[in-house]
């Protein structure tokens, strides 16, 4: 009997652990592709663990649907900052236990931005445009509020985010004083007034893949675009664009952990491999944007370093994106905007 359960015990032992999946979600398009291949692939390759992957746009409503009908089907969620500092407020994703994860808080840019997050890279939001039609290289976001010098159609992101703060700068504040500005009424409302003069030419895009669709297809001489989705389709689909990097806006993305996640260990496991220092510099290889881990910097591939928000040459007229303003405003400012859009 003793042997019977000795080899019963010993079998138990040489039972590999059972493979988990779990459901990650990012931005799609060519963010997803560069994801994919810098986390998603070499994850499970060392892992026996599989990623199912999924997209969205940023809608904090999804997370907190599944949170408060206990219907969490969501384990890890890349989130931009504002929606991190929201749902971190709402209790809807989990504050980040570093110890667990293995990590240091200090590595990463932004990471004391929100108990809630493992940054994962610094992209910007730029003015973008074909140069092909644009015999002017614009010089600053006033450029995209000239309709005189620059006639026709442009495209803006159909969220009030970016958008209010590149309307005052168009109309004279400071780069360093638009949110002293735009935590007034008096700014909100001038930022609008400003947005009013571009209002009919203004074509809206809401996914990240449709401002280079846009100029491709003629719909838009200029357009607010995210850096890397305009840096893909020049290196890749050879488009003849470009981008301004001046008034650029800057901005950092997380994992965060759904609260409620059935799957929280394999979920710190995915996060602790996609915040090492080499996977984020890998990233770099298929997206321009800047890594979290402050020690992937400098391990990111030389050819690609200019065309990164975080080069110093491009960051000399940009602006950080103030996430606080926008986690303690977006609510009412975009319920202001959709109603503006539709008026």
């Amino acid at each position: 009997m003793r042997l019977f359960s000795a080899a019963c015990f010993l079998a138990v032992l040489s039972v590999p652990a059972f493979a988990d999946d779990v459901t990650v979600v990012s931005w799609g398009g060519a963010y997803q592709d560069s994801v994919r291949k810098a986390f998603f692939e070499p994850f499970m390759k060392e892992s026996t663990d599989k990623i199912v992957e999924e997209e969205f746009n940023g809608e904090i409503a999804k997370i907190r649907a599944m949170v408060e009908t206990g219907n969490v089907t969501w384990d890890v969620v890349e989130n931009d900052s504002m929606t991190t500092l929201a749902a971190c407020a709402e209790g809807i994703v989990e504050k980040i236990d570093w110890d667990k994860l293995g990590l240091k808080r200090d590595d990463f840019i932004s990471a004391d931005a929100s108990e809630c997050v493992v940054p994962s890279i610094l992209y910007s939001t730029v003015l973008a445009y074909d140069t092909t039609k644009v015999k002017e290289p614009p010089k600053s976001i006033s450029a995209f509020f000239d309709l005189e010098k620059y006639p026709g159609k442009r495209g803006l992101q159909k969220s009030p985010f970016i958008n209010l703060e590149w309307a005052l700068i168009a109309d004279g504040v400071d780069i360093k004083d638009v949110y002293n500005v735009l935590s007034t009424p008096e700014g909100v409302d001038r930022a609008f007034a400003k947005l009013d003069t571009i209002k009919k030419d203004v074509v809206w895009w809401e996914a990240g893949a449709q401002p280079p669709q846009l100029l491709a297809d003629g719909q838009v001489i200029l357009t607010s675009a995210w850096n890397g989705r305009i840096y893909k389709a020049v290196n890749e689909d050879k488009k003849p664009f470009a981008v301004m990097w001046n008034d650029q806006a800057l901005d950092w993305q997380g994992w965060n952990v759904v609260k409620g996640s059935k799957h929280r260990d394999t979920a710190y496991k995915f996060i602790a491999f996609a915040g090492r220092a080499d996977r984020q510099a890998d990233q770099t290889n298929y997206i321009s944007y800047g890594p979290g881990n402050k020690a992937a910097i400098a391990n990111t591939n030389p050819k690609i370093t200019p065309d990164l928000p975080t080069n110093p040459e491009n960051l000399k007229d940009g602006f950080i994106v103030n996430a606080k303003f926008w986690g303690d405003n977006i609510d009412a400012l975009r319920e202001r905007f959709n109603v503006w859009v539709a008026q």
